[in-house]
């Protein structure tokens, strides 16, 4: 038997959230989508500009989308809630992976976004209501910024090939539970099964990888003079160009083998935990 027990997210995220900080109009306009891809056929995103008046977050014209069946997010809540940032500093501060996240309200039977995979890990937090979550295995390893994020390599026939045999695991978060969604797990969530609006937080977490730590230990390259030297037109074709590849990797080569390991590892140590998340 589950038992539901209270913690202390549940004091500051509560069923009222979306009443607090969506429809007061407190989150600014552009943290704000407006989602219905549980219509048939599915409906474009509303423009901020519906759901703006003076160019300000209007809650009255977001009340009224959610009632008619769409999805709201709020996004980058740890730029906009007291406690939701500490939550967000404390994760970055135990993994050294920075973070951001997003709450959805999605109306019974309704459904925000579609097949995707994300580039970054996912906790999914159900805050009250039930979600259903439709998985399926990577159809990329490890998707990155800037390699193979769903939005860059998105094939349509995909979703039919995944309708077709289905999910790999189907999910139904009670509020209370947490899903961790790993980057690139094919997902599908929607409210088709609930009968009350469904609010969850999303903590998109942003692994650290070996590609990380390399962009950090050659970003001093730029100090070095022989690293700003030009290269000229000529040299950018042909074999002139493998010739000067290939001399800039010696000097990369010479670079990486003279610098001090440990006060680097104590530069990187530091900008994980500060480097802060953006969002795409």
């Amino acid at each position: 038997m589950y038992e539901r027990r209270a913690n202390e997210l549940d004091s500051h995220v509560t069923p009222q959230f979306f009443d607090l900080w969506a429809f007061s109009g407190c989150t600014p306009a552009d943290e704000i989508a407006v989602m219905n891809h549980g219509a048939n056929p599915p409906k474009p995103s509303i423009n901020p500009v519906g759901f703006k008046t003076n160019g300000r977050t209007d809650g009255l014209k977001l009340r009224r989308y959610h009632e008619a069946g769409y999805t709201i997010r709020l996004g980058n809540l740890q730029r906009v809630v007291p406690f939701l940032n500490s939550v967000s500093r404390q994760i970055q501060m135990e993994t050294g992976y920075s973070n951001y996240l997003h709450a959805f309200l999605t109306p019974p039977g309704g459904q925000g976004l579609r097949h995707h995979w994300d580039q970054q890990m996912a906790l999914i937090v159900q805050i009250s209501g039930t979600k259903t979550w439709e998985l399926w295995a990577p159809k990329f390893p490890n998707p990155m910024r800037n390699y193979a994020e769903s939005t860059r390599v998105w094939n349509e026939t995909w979703r039919h090939e995944w309708e077709s045999h289905g999910p790999d695991h189907t999910i139904e978060l009670e509020p209370g539970q947490t899903l961790l969604l790993p980057r690139g797990w094919v997902h599908n969530p929607h409210s088709r099964n609930a009968s009350e609006d469904s609010i969850h937080l999303t903590f998109a977490i942003r692994e650290r990888t070996h590609l990380w730590l390399a962009e950090k230990l050659t970003a001093k390259a730029i100090g070095r003079p022989e690293f700003r030297d030009l290269v000229i037109p000529p040299e950018l074709q042909g074999d002139d160009l493998s010739s000067r590849l290939e001399d800039t990797r010696r000097m990369l080569v010479r670079f990486l083998a003279s610098l001090d390991l440990s006060a680097e590892a104590e530069e990187i140590r530091l900008a994980a935990l500060s480097e802060l998340e953006y969002t795409t």
